[in-house]
């Protein structure tokens, strides 16, 4: 099995100044001795809210170029070779207007910037709520990648194995083995409410790659932080496109959606989950799993504390 975890966050750090407009002097100042990375960057949407269709899938995908630019560029987190697992929110039979599942503009730029940073494979992939066949087709987002040479993979109930956690509140809960074994998983979820859990961000998006979540339910704020802890999260992105503040996490409802105009990056995903909440209208302390995560030695909810950057896109 592959420990993606024991990858360099500073790989490709040049690369990914170059990837920003830098020169290589300009590269060397902004990722060398001088300076550190960024822990996270929010890209916002300041031109017209109203976009039609086509101006909103250029808006999500300059959205989220330009926040994993400010990272640094994935050359930052994938290796040349590297096999790389795409986790978006796949979980609903809901169109990408309905803001159910991820925006698959911003999964498809991922994919995209996956190759160009030297990925041999890029899966996409999650463990859907409802008839994957169903989600896949109304997401968008197998009809978006496949052209990019991704691999849409439909997860195999029969193939998930019970892996040892070792958490605290999770010792242990069946995961799809092919996810584990990519060098890099690329968590991508959407911001929206959860009728049971207030919201769904980032560390909820992780009970994709699970089974049996009653397990995680039962506790959910600790199990949560357990399962995070051991998918050892190195770049997760939060594509708030347009958002579901009320009435998730299916949603359907078109008049309970809101363009936020928003796409953020960063290795610390208590602190994204943090914007997510805010963003949804919630304050991020009163989260159960974002409190968890913190208390886990996982993040920060305090944000605007790390090396943050933002970015106006218009």
């Amino acid at each position: 099995m592959s420990e993606f975890s024991r990858r360099d966050f500073m790989v490709g750090s040049a690369a990914g100044a170059l990837a920003l407009g830098a020169g290589p002097l300009a590269a060397g100042a902004l990722f060398g001795a001088q300076a550190k990375p960024a822990d996270m960057a929010i890209a916002r949407w300041k031109g017209p809210k109203d976009l039609e269709a086509a101006d909103l899938k250029k808006a999500a995908v300059q959205l989220t170029e330009k926040a994993i630019a400010a990272m640094g560029g994935l050359g930052r987190f994938v290796k040349k070779g590297d096999v790389v697992w795409v986790k978006p929110n796949i979980g609903w039979d809901k169109k990408p207007e309905t803001a159910a599942n991820t925006n698959p503009d911003v999964v498809a730029t991922i994919v995209r910037l996956c190759f160009e940073a030297g990925a041999k494979t890029v899966k996409v992939g999650d463990n859907p709520v409802q008839q994957a066949v169903k989600t896949y087709e109304s997401s968008g987002i197998p009809a978006a990648v496949r052209e990019l040479g991704a691999e849409v993979v439909f997860l195999d109930r029969n193939r998930f194995r019970d892996t040892a956690v070792k958490g605290d509140s999770l010792k242990s809960i069946p995961i799809y083995p092919d996810i584990l074994e990519c060098d890099l998983v690329i968590n991508v979820p959407v911001a929206k409410h959860h009728r049971l859990t207030e919201v769904t961000l980032c560390m909820k998006n992780y009970l994709g790659v699970i089974e049996k979540r009653q397990i995680i339910h039962q506790n959910f704020g600790p199990t949560m932080a357990d399962l995070t802890r051991f998918m050892k999260p190195r770049i997760c992105i939060l594509d708030a496109v347009r958002v579901l503040p009320k009435n998730g996490p299916s949603g359907g409802n078109l008049a309970d959606v809101e363009f936020a105009g928003t796409v953020a990056a960063g290795v610390d995903i208590v602190a994204l989950d943090a914007l997510g909440a805010e963003l949804l209208g919630r304050k991020p302390a009163e989260m159960k799993t974002i409190v968890a995560g913190e208390k886990a030695g996982l993040g920060k909810i305090d944000y605007r504390s790390l090396a943050l950057r933002e970015i106006a896109v218009t």
